[in-house]
């Protein structure tokens, strides 16, 4: 096993200063191996590469328990290969084994601390949850700024724009997202947006008393009046569940994507609409 600058071996001694210290910092996975175990010579390995690719993000530090058996006892380590790890001076989280490096990975992801850009996108999600639309959009419009190509800046800030009735320009930035894992949201986003345009067009159908309401709630979802907005979609879907073409149900689905799923209303309109439907 190769040391390099981000992994080093270290005792009863060095550790609390090469481990407790320096997770004040950075985090610090130490692993408790043995000459003598097959799965740490697996394991070793496959953790240096790891963390050498981090380039400085984090640090390995190699526990001999043979040669360190005390560090051993006070961590409660009883089967090898053990891997904890140390933030800010403090045991975070452990695995024991052998992990395939995929896991390895999704592991460390979710010690990595959040970017500036992401705990930007946080509190602009936030501002969207909180119904902040016009300070969401600024605050999303910045990051763009910072990050052109953020999928997910774009997806807030299109339902930023759609919650303010701008949904040309919504639908353009929709448009622009790629992102595989968005797709999905995006394509329950996009109906919403053309029925606004079509509501401002004056292009919506006007034929029957089911029209007038679903005019009346574009009309107030246009004014960011949600509720009443599902209110009349669901009370149109009790008599019509297919109306023109599922349209209605496409309309109302795009509205809780804006609302975002952790807004309770959010929760019993999906709860409604299933009923209504099934």
């Amino acid at each position: 096993m190769m040391a390099s600058q981000f992994v080093i071996d270290v005792t009863e001694t060095t550790f609390e200063y090469e481990v407790v210290d320096f997770s004040k910092n950075k985090p610090v996975l130490v692993d408790f191996w043995a000459p003598w175990c097959k799965p740490c010579k697996t394991l070793g390995p496959l953790l240096e590469k790891i963390v050498n690719q981090a380039n400085g993000s984090l640090r390995l530090a190699k526990v001999n328990i043979d040669q360190n058996p005390n560090l051993a006892m006070q961590f409660g380590v009883r089967s090898i290969p053990t891997v904890k790890v140390f933030i800010d001076g403090r045991i975070a989280n452990e695995f024991v084994g052998v992990l395939p490096e995929n896991q390895i990975r999704a592991f460390l992801v979710k010690l990595q601390p959040p970017s500036p850009i992401e705990l930007e996108l946080s509190r602009a999600r936030s501002m969207l949850l909180s119904h902040n639309w016009q300070q969401a959009e600024t605050a999303l419009r910045a990051i763009l700024k910072k990050d052109p190509e953020s999928p997910d800046a774009m997806l807030e800030l299109a339902k930023a724009l759609l919650a303010q009735d701008q949904p040309v320009e919504a639908m353009q930035v929709l448009n622009q997202i790629a992102a595989a894992r968005l797709i999905s949201i995006v394509e329950r986003l996009r109906p919403y947006a053309k029925t606004l345009i079509d509501f401002h067009a004056e292009l919506l159908p006007n034929d029957s008393d089911l029209d007038a309401i679903f005019y009346n709630s574009v009309r107030l979802a246009s004014k960011a009046k949600f509720p009443m907005a599902l209110d009349g979609l669901l009370d149109l879907l009790r008599q019509d569940k297919h109306y023109r073409a599922k349209t209605a149900q496409e309309v109302i689905l795009g509205i809780l994507e804006i609302m975002g799923e952790e807004d309770p209303d959010t929760r019993a309109y999906r709860a409604e609409l299933a009923s209504v439907l099934f």
